[in-house]
C-alpha cells in the first residue's frame, strides 16, 4: 500500500508541475497571438489553466476535479500552444520591445 500511495504522490506532483508549466506558458504569449490562431482569448486560457493548477494544488488526484483540470491543461498543451508556436516570433511577448521590421539576425536597415 506504501508504493501505491508514494507512486500516486508523484502522479500528482507530475500533474501540478505540468499545469504550471501549461499556465506558465500561456502566460508568456501574447494576447494578439491567441486571435491570430482563432483560439480563445489569453484572459479564458489564463483563468482556466490557473483552475486547473489549484485545483491540482487542492484535491487528491483521485477526484474527478483534477481530471477535469487535466483534460483542460491537456487541450491547451496539444490544440492552442501549436497554434500559438506556429505564428511569427512563436506568439512570445518580446521582452527588449523592438521594430515590427526586426530580422531574425537584428534590424533590417533597409541596405545600407
Amino acid at each position: 500500500m506504501q508504493g501505491f500511495a508514494g507512486f500516486m504522490w508523484l502522479l500528482s506532483v507530475a500533474l501540478i508541475v505540468f499545469s504550471g508549466f501549461a499556465l506558465i506558458d500561456a502566460a508568456v504569449r501574447r494576447e494578439d497571438a491567441y486571435r491570430a490562431a482563432d483560439k480563445k482569448t489569453k484572459p479564458f486560457w489564463l483563468i482556466i489553466l490557473a483552475l486547473a493548477f489549484v485545483v491540482n494544488l487542492i484535491f487528491n488526484i483521485l477526484s474527478f476535479l483534477p481530471i477535469i483540470g487535466l483534460v483542460a491543461t491537456i487541450v491547451y498543451m496539444v490544440d492552442v500552444r501549436p497554434a500559438l508556436r506556429g505564428l511569427p516570433g512563436g506568439g512570445r511577448s518580446r521582452k527588449g520591445g523592438g521594430s515590427s521590421s526586426d530580422g531574425p539576425y537584428g534590424p533590417y536597415n533597409g541596405g545600407r
